[in-house]
C-alpha cells in the first residue's frame, strides 16, 4: 500500500468560475444511475450467483428515464434563451452520492471538518478533510458543446470549494473538468451536464460555505476531433486495503472489495457506478480484471498522467502515460516529491482495492501491470450489474478463468458467439460477450449494453 500524500488547498473561487477543456475523450456510460444496494464482493466469483439480485438491473431504459427533467436539480434561476440555457444548481444534500456535505440556511458546507478515514479518501489519508455533492444530470433543452459555472462561495484560508462538470452523450460521459478562467468546451455537442461540488478544509476549525453554483449551456464551434485509440500503460500497482475507510465517491470499503483508485477526480466514477472503468492485468496477459474507479490517489490527486499534455492538468512536460510519482522515484523529478510535498517512496499510478489485488490478478506483492482507461476508447459497452463476474478463455463455463469482472465494471464488447446456456440474473441465455484478448463472459448477468450495437462474431 502506498504512503499517502498531504492535500494541498486550491485558491480561492468567489465570483465567475469557468471551466476548460483542452481535447476530449470518448467517455462510457449515459446517464447518472440510481445506487443499488451494495452487493457482497467478498463472495466467490460465480458464472451463476444467487438469482435475487434485480436491484442491481441497470437497463437502458433505466439510464434514460434517470435524467428526465424531474430529477433535475434546477432551482429558479433556470431559463433557455437565444443566449444559452441556463440553471442553477439544487445544493439539498441528497444521498449516498454526497459525501461528507450538509446544507443549512442555503449553504453547502461539510459536515465534519476533522481529517478521518471517514472524511477524506481511503487512497490518500492526507491531513485533509473533504466532500463532495453530486448533482444528478440535467438533461438540456437542445444539445451543446460549451458550458460556463458561476459559483458564489466564501473559502476561509485552509479551504476550498471548486466547481466540477462533465457531458453526456450516446456513447457515454466526458472525463470530469474543472472550473478555471475559460469555459468548458466539449469537441462534441452534449445532450446531458452534470455538476460536482467539492470542498476541502485543512483547518478543522474553518469550512467553505457555498451558497450558489450557477450553469449555462451554449454552442461554439470547434475543429472535428481526430479518431483516437484506447489508452493502455504500464505502471506500477499499489494494494490500498484500508478496509472500512471511505473512497472518494462515499464506498465504505468492504473486505475484498472490487475498485481501483487513480491519482485524479478527473476519471472517478460515481457511486456504484462504472462510467470511468479500467482493465488492469498482469504483464504476463494472464490474468485481468475489469474495475470502476471510485477513489482517488496514490500520492497525487490532480494527475491524469493517461491524458497527452494539452489535456492533462499537471506536469505537462512529463511524458503521456508515465505518472508524476514514477517520474519522481525513479528520476528524481520534481525533487523526487508529489504535489503535496512529500518525498515519494514508490512508483505506484494506481491502487488496488483487495479482491482485485488479490483475486482478480492474483498478486501476491505491488506489481507492475497494464492499465487501459477504457473510456477513452469508443465502441459498445456490457454493464456487469452481477459480480464479480468470471472471465472465461471461451464461451462456457469449462473453460478456465483469466480473471474477473467487477460489479457495476462496463466492459467494452467486440462481438458475440453462442456456447453453454447460463440461467443468470438478468436472463437465461446461450450469449456470450468477447471481450479484448480472446476472453468472455457470460450475458446473462449483464444488465445493459450502450454505445452501439453487438453484432454476431
Amino acid at each position: 500500500m502506498a504512503v499517502r500524500p498531504r492535500r494541498t488547498p486550491s485558491s480561492l473561487l468567489v465570483g465567475l468560475l469557468a471551466v476548460t477543456l483542452a481535447g476530449a475523450l470518448t467517455p462510457t456510460t449515459v446517464a447518472a444511475t440510481p445506487r443499488a444496494p451494495t452487493t457482497d464482493l467478498s463472495r466467490p466469483a460465480l458464472d451463476q450467483p444467487a438469482l435475487d439480485r434485480t436491484a442491481l438491473d441497470r437497463t437502458a431504459l433505466d439510464r434514460v428515464a434517470l435524467d428526465r427533467s424531474a430529477l433535475d436539480r434546477a432551482g429558479p434561476w433556470a431559463a433557455s434563451s437565444a443566449a444559452g440555457e441556463r440553471w442553477s444548481v439544487d445544493l439539498a444534500v441528497g444521498g449516498g452520492d454526497d459525501v461528507n456535505v450538509r446544507t443549512g440556511a442555503g449553504l453547502l458546507r461539510l459536515a465534519d471538518t476533522r481529517p478521518t478515514r471517514r472524511t477524506r479518501p481511503a487512497a490518500l489519508a492526507a491531513p485533509v478533510a473533504e466532500g463532495a455533492l453530486l448533482a444528478p444530470a440535467r438533461t438540456l433543452a437542445g444539445p451543446a458543446n460549451r458550458i460556463h459555472a458561476d459559483l458564489t462561495a466564501e473559502t476561509p484560508p485552509g479551504t476550498t470549494a471548486q466547481v466540477q462538470v462533465r457531458g453526456a452523450r450516446s456513447t457515454g460521459w466526458t472525463e470530469w473538468r474543472e472550473a478555471g478562467g475559460a469555459p468548458v468546451v466539449f469537441d462534441r455537442p452534449v445532450s446531458r451536464v452534470q455538476t460536482r461540488v467539492l470542498l476541502t478544509t485543512r483547518d478543522p476549525k474553518a469550512a467553505a460555505s457555498v451558497r450558489a453554483v450557477r450553469l449555462t449551456a451554449d454552442t461554439a464551434t470547434v475543429a472535428a476531433p481526430a479518431p483516437a485509440a484506447v489508452r493502455s500503460y504500464r505502471v506500477f500497482a499499489t494494494r490500498e486495503g484500508e478496509v472500512g475507510g471511505v473512497t472518494a465517491n462515499g464506498r465504505t470499503i468492504q473486505p475484498r472489495d472490487h475498485f481501483v483508485a487513480l491519482p485524479s477526480r478527473r476519471g472517478l466514477s460515481p457511486l456504484d457506478s462504472g462510467d470511468y472503468t479500467v482493465r488492469v492485468c498482469t504483464t504476463s496477459g494472464s490474468r485481468c480484471e475489469y474495475a470502476p474507479v471510485w477513489d482517488v490517489g496514490p500520492w497525487n490527486t490532480r494527475d491524469d498522467y493517461w491524458n497527452p499534455a494539452a489535456v492533462r492538468e499537471n506536469w505537462k512536460d512529463l511524458p503521456q502515460g508515465r505518472p508524476e510519482a514514477q517520474a519522481a522515484y525513479q528520476y528524481g523529478y520534481n525533487g523526487g516529491r508529489d504535489q503535496f510535498g512529500r518525498t515519494v517512496l514508490n512508483p505506484a499510478g494506481i491502487d488496488l482495492a483487495d479482491g482485485t489485488f488479490w483475486d482478480g490478478l492474483l498478486l501476491t506483492d505491488n506489481a507492475w501491470v497494464d492499465v487501459t482507461y477504457l473510456w477513452t476508447g469508443s465502441g459498445p459497452r456490457g454493464v456487469v450489474g452481477s459480480g464479480p463476474l468470471n472471465i472465461r478463455t471461451g464461451p462456457g463455463t469449462s473453460y478456465a478463468t483469466r480473471g474477473l469482472a467487477a460489479t457495476h465494471a462496463d466492459v467494452p464488447i467486440q462481438c458475440y458467439v453462442k456456447g453453454q446456456t447460463v440461467a443468470g440474473t438478468y436472463r437465461t441465455t446461450n450469449r456470450w460477450n468477447r471481450l479484448a484478448g480472446g476472453q468472455y463472459v457470460s450475458h446473462a448477468y449483464v444488465s445493459a449494453v450502450y454505445g452501439g450495437t453487438v453484432s454476431p462474431c
